[in-house]
């Protein structure tokens, strides 16, 4: 896979952040989106904690390939003071791990209203973390997700185009697939030039979480078009949130008979590794 920098959600594997490391390790992923480690999101760690992962990743062989972060997953008439003060600690974090890369959302809007309305909102709360986010000199990185300003296509251009460059676009093409949308060629047409990574989650537009290459994502399509454009390395990052006999997968919420189910969370994981390797 020239060109493929592959990396993954550990925490999809398992809880314990040694157990991910080691199956990192076993599965030949030499990165990691870090989001989850011992059960506590990144922005809840101390700067000990942080060192100490940082210690953990070294000893392992493993990078970071960008936190998972947060930030922006809040509604607009959340408290933005408290979620600045978030912010500024995965910035630490993400200095102290190696990463330039920070995934964020767009803000869902208060109760009763309709974000699509709030783009002045929604960018001003951005411009604040746009702002924090040069002071330590990281790149922050917009990932299309139901329900947020910057769900569609469209609005996501809008976000990237306001900031100048100051924000990339983390491409999920199974979260546009989930909310109807064609990812290939508009959606990835539209904001390729913007694209820092891609999240590799496929879907089914009936509502079904599936893995890599077994839906309607085109994740082969865009990878392999996306490898001539940039003509450079790129990450992959696997977020497969497949379904386990436990119920259903939160990020769908409809009812839908899923062809893929797994007996628990780190079968779900390997067979999403295999598949996305067999595509390539």
């Amino acid at each position: 896979m020239n060109d493929f920098i592959l990396s993954a959600f550990a925490d999809e594997y398992a809880d314990s952040f040694e157990e991910q490391l080691q199956a990192m390790k076993a599965l030949d992923i030499r990165y990691i989106e870090i989001r989850h480690l011992d059960g506590k999101n990144i922005s809840a760690l101390s700067d000990k904690q942080v060192n100490e992962a940082k210690r953990m990743l070294d000893a392992s062989g493993i990078k970071v390939s960008a936190i998972g972060s947060p930030l922006g997953k809040i509604r607009l008439d959340g408290d933005m003071g408290v979620h600045l003060e978030v912010a500024r600690r995965i910035f630490e974090a993400a200095n102290i791990l190696g990463t330039p890369y920070i995934r964020i959302f767009s803000f869902y809007a208060p109760e009763g209203g309709s974000i699509a309305d709030m783009r002045g909102k929604v960018l001003n709360s951005l411009e604040k973390l746009v702002i924090l986010a040069r002071k330590y000199n990281v790149i922050l990185c917009h990932e299309n997700e139901a329900n947020i300003y910057g769900d569609v296509p469209e609005r996501c251009r809008n976000l990237i185009d306001y900031f100048h460059g100051e924000l990339k676009c983390v491409f999920d093409m199974g979260n546009f697939v989930l909310d109807g949308i064609d990812p290939y060629p508009g959606a990835y047409e539209l904001l390729k030039e913007d694209i820092a990574y891609f999240h590799i989650k496929d879907a089914l537009y009936q509502g079904a979480i599936v893995p890599a290459g077994r839906g309607e994502a085109k994740i082969k399509e865009i990878l392999l078009d996306y490898r001539m454009y940039a003509q450079k390395e790129f990450f992959v990052s696997l977020e497969p949130h497949l379904q386990t006999f436990a119920g259903l997968n939160a990020l769908v919420g409809r009812t839908f008979e899923n062809p893929y189910k797994y007996a628990d969370q780190k079968v779900a994981f390997r067979d999403a590794v295999a598949m996305f390797r067999e595509m390539f």
